[in-house]
């Protein structure tokens, strides 16, 4: 299921109950583990984690204007 969110918050406020606890646990594992200057946001409609433009200026090959996933 596609769920239209602006943030990560947003996304998992979507899902359904029995999801929230996993991909909370999930987040943070991750989070937690991020490289420095790593950022998370919202990027194909999922909750992911790029290397932001100010760390990667080339940006993603496809779009140059994209951060690298």
């Amino acid at each position: 299921m596609k769920y239209e969110a602006n943030s990560p918050e947003a996304y998992i406020s979507q899902l359904p109950e029995d999801r929230k606890q996993a991909m909370d646990k999930l987040r943070n594992t991750i989070k937690e583990n991020l490289p420095t200057g790593f950022q998370e946001t919202i990027s194909y409609g999922m909750i992911g984690y790029v290397v932001p433009l100010s760390i990667y200026p080339s940006g993603y090959h496809v779009n140059p204007e994209e951060p690298l996933p």
